[in-house]
């Protein structure tokens, strides 16, 4: 027996709207309001990008956030694909950055895509959310290139006593206040991955290369809110 793919239970139509106009509306708060957090992920990545790279695939790109970090050149540009599984989000990536390339996709399915087409792929606050997450990581190892190609990670210390608090007074009472619902329904199908759970199905496709933590830079997920790290390629999968 497997726990992959994980149920996750149906929505409503008033439940799929909410869940839609949140994640919009949360892309925007989160640079605003909470700056500090959100700027640790992005600038890991753009920080420890490779010296030289082509191809970047950035999936769960939401609105284009991260691109704010990144140092382009313009044909670097136009090989960035930012993927994400809803269209108003795509959407808006288009508006905010139409150099890049917006797709409407599932990382957990077939992308469409050459193997070891991308030097660079990047996952910032994504790998929580996936069902299947196998399937996205065989994808993930198909599309990264087997000698220069790197992943970059970004996940939260999901279930630990500090990114509970945290939570606890942003998202959660912006969520609350925004629609009079409780918060759990649509964290419980949201943050389904737990950082162990990540790491075990990374660990046979990729080797971390570097790692650190936020805000305490220390080894332990009780204290800290988001775990970042670097991630190469292994030839095939142990």
């Amino acid at each position: 027996m497997t726990k992959w793919p994980k149920t996750i239970p149906p929505l409503t139509l008033e439940q799929q709207a909410i869940v839609n106009d949140f994640m919009h509306y949360w892309h925007e708060v989160l640079p605003k309001n909470f700056s500090i957090a959100d700027r640790f992920g992005h600038q890991y990545v753009a920080r420890t990008a490779p010296a030289e790279f082509l191809r970047t695939l950035e999936i769960g790109a939401g609105l284009g956030e991260h691109l704010a970090y990144e140092r382009l050149s313009p044909l670097q540009s136009s090989n960035y694909y930012g993927l994400d599984l809803r269209e108003n989000m795509a959407e808006g990536l288009r508006q905010a950055y139409p150099e890049v390339n917006a797709l409407v996709g599932d990382c957990q399915e077939a992308l469409p895509f050459a193997d070891a087409h991308f030097d660079r792929i990047i996952a910032i606050h994504v790998l929580e959310h996936l069902p299947n997450l196998p399937a996205a990581v065989r994808e993930l190892h198909r599309l990264c290139h087997p000698e220069r190609g790197m992943l970059q990670v970004v996940i939260p210390c999901e279930g630990r006593p500090a990114y509970t608090l945290a939570r606890r007074i942003s998202a959660q009472r912006i969520f609350e206040k925004r629609y009079k619902q409780p918060y759990k329904w649509f964290i419980s199908r949201e943050h389904i991955n737990r950082p162990d759970e990540i790491m075990e199905e990374l660990a046979p496709y990729f080797s971390i290369s570097r790692r650190t933590y936020f805000p305490v830079p220390l080894p332990t997920t009780v204290c800290n809110l988001f775990i970042a790290f670097t991630m190469s390629r292994k030839q095939s999968p142990n």
